[in-house]
């Protein structure tokens, strides 16, 4: 806004979303030759760098943008009958030095595949897909192989009513395109999830479910079904 020539830098799947989200700044890849630049900062020490508080983040929500062909074709294809529709995502990569305590086997969320009136879709991508076969069998539509990057998995995002994740890219993705997201958070969770809250200042629209004690997830999933069974409740009363 005073005259700087901004270029961002992002990992490849993220390079139409954030083409496509961020009028105005240049954007490339890593391993791209870029233009020569005066100042550098790593996404993550913005904050710091513009002094933001938790009264001052600016969570103009949304800032990512989806395709509209991209969006209509996705909605073609979940439909817009038949539901309450859920995008679910339980695990993050596994290279990440915490997976052990974000992600979360499919099996111990069962209670939420029990709630009637909800049509599940498969948000998850990597090796974890393959977790389905772990599930009822025909409960779970799994779109894994069409979610090439991350602007078809945001045009998926945005023909949801509802997106159920734990911490990993889908929760940030549907947090910063506006959609209600519940968040399932480990006992001790990253910094951004901050402590003893059910929101979060970054993501309006986040609600976040935390294990009362270490490796509980039974604790989460039976919390998650009760909220999901009161959401749908309402949608067949609206």
């Amino acid at each position: 806004a005073r005259g700087a020539r901004v270029l961002v830098q992002v990992q490849r799947p993220l390079l139409r979303l954030a083409a496509a989200s961020l009028a105005g700044i240049e954007v490339f890849v890593e391993g791209d030759l870029m233009p020569p630049f005066e100042l550098h900062s790593p996404l993550l020490s913005l904050p710091f760098a513009c002094a933001t508080t938790l009264d001052t983040i600016p969570a103009q929500i949304p800032y990512l943008k989806v395709d509209p062909a991209t969006a209509a074709r996705w909605r073609n294809r979940i439909g817009t009958t038949g539901g309450l529709k859920v995008g679910l995502a339980w695990a993050g990569n596994p290279q990440h030095k915490n997976d052990r305590n974000r992600s979360i086997a499919l099996e111990r969320l069962a209670p939420l595949f029990e709630v009637a009136g909800v049509r599940w879709f498969s948000l998850q991508v990597g090796e974890r897909a393959a977790d389905l076969v772990h599930a009822p069998a025909g409960r779970i539509a799994n779109l894994a192989e069409r979610l090439t990057d991350f602007a078809e998995t945001a045009a998926a995002v945005a023909g949801l009513d509802l997106v159920i994740a734990v911490d990993t890219a889908v929760a940030h993705l549907a947090g910063a395109l506006g959609k209600p997201v519940w968040v399932l958070l480990p006992f001790v969770p990253d910094w951004r999830w901050l402590i003893d809250r059910a929101d979060s200042p970054w993501y309006p629209t986040a609600r976040l479910f935390r294990q009362p004690g270490r490796d509980d997830w039974e604790s989460v999933a039976q919390a998650v079904r009760a909220a999901l069974d009161e959401l749908v409740d309402r949608a067949s009363q609206s």
